[in-house]
């Protein structure tokens, strides 16, 4: 599947009442807003502006959807928590999200994205319990980590995983690439 990342194709952005239907299993990328997702699925996708980033909490506002070849779909969903955008916009991205997740029959994975320099947020343990309580794989990711010490990375990212449930959590850096091959080593299972 990473073998496709170059032949990317940007399907749309879209409200969950009028996404398109796909053969394609689904990875979708969840997390607070400004956490990094759009850089992480830059990195993942080798593409500098595949995902746009913007310093600007809430910048993707609707669910943006990028086909991987003939691979998978990849889809990047609004922030949650803190944004700079109109309180009902933010209102009503958390039911178009929930539905999303809840009624998606080709989503295969949910890969929650964390930052690394953060305390566990409470709304990122709301989104894994429910996840693992509707029987949705996900897959916690911690961002940012060139931005931790080496005697902080392995304390921090075991208090994640404790304080999220998880097995384990991926390090990732969407600066020095840390953590894309792993990443796709479990999306490349999951949606076989």
């Amino acid at each position: 599947m990473r073998n496709q990342a170059g032949r990317l194709a940007f399907l749309g952005s879209f409200d969950d009442s009028d996404l398109p239907q796909t053969e394609l299993p689904e990875v979708a990328f969840a997390g607070r807003s400004n956490v990094g997702k759009s850089s992480a699925l830059n990195t993942l996708l080798q593409r500098k502006k595949a995902a746009r980033v913007s310093g600007r909490p809430g910048r993707t506002q609707r669910i943006n959807l990028f086909q991987v070849g003939d691979a998978c779909i990849f889809a990047d969903l609004p922030g949650y928590g803190f944004a700079k955008v109109p309180e009902a916009v933010r209102a009503g991205w958390k039911p178009m999200i929930e539905r999303y997740l809840g009624e998606r029959s080709t989503l295969r994975l949910v890969v929650v994205l964390v930052d690394a320099r953060r305390d566990p947020q409470e709304l990122d343990l709301d989104l894994v319990m429910g996840l693992v309580e509707a029987k949705i794989p996900c897959l916690v990711v911690a961002t940012k980590v060139d931005k931790l010490t080496k005697s902080q990375r392995k304390p921090t990212l075991t208090a994640l995983a404790d304080a999220y449930g998880v097995p384990h959590v991926i390090a990732f850096s969407s600066v020095t690439g840390e953590g894309k091959d792993e990443v796709w080593d479990i999306i490349e299972q999951v949606c076989r």
